[in-house]
């Protein structure tokens, strides 16, 4: 039975859990997580995790921020006077939207905090700084 390597696509099931035991995602109800193993579609403490299993093998693996969704940033928390937002927009704590960058691309940000003149929006991802458990198990390789 061969191993997973570099150039494979996989198929796998998965649970992931922060350090609190709390389950953040998981593929349970839903088909195999599919991707290219060296092709930078997950996080490299995952794809690394799946290197070397075979069909039908599980590990559960801790992986540091680092190699997760890497360090908090404070400089992509940033405050904007409500005075500067379109007039009907309505920001809702935990709301998720796209704001347009200099270069063209679009950064997708959350709201975290709303006074009566500003709102803060933070463009980092919702797991970075966190360290991540997940429970891997290899279904398919191809």
């Amino acid at each position: 039975m061969s191993e997973a390597k570099k150039g494979d696509k996989v198929k796998v099931h998965y649970t992931g859990r922060l350090n609190d035991g709390s389950e953040f995602d998981s593929s349970k109800d839903r088909d195999p997580l599919e991707f290219e193993i060296g092709s930078q579609q997950v996080i490299p403490g995952f794809e690394n995790a799946v290197l070397g299993l075979k069909t039908g093998e599980s590990v559960t693996v801790n992986i540091p921020s680092d190699d997760a969704y890497g360090p908090r940033v404070d400089e992509m928390v940033l405050k904007i006077e409500k005075e500067k937002l379109p007039p009907d927009f309505n920001p809702e704590l935990g709301q998720q939207f796209q704001l347009p960058q200099q270069n063209g691309q679009n950064v997708v940000v959350t709201v975290t905090g709303i006074t009566d003149t500003q709102i803060e929006l933070d463009a980092n991802h919702p797991l970075a700084g966190k360290d991540l458990t997940f429970d891997i198990q290899l279904v398919e390789i191809s």
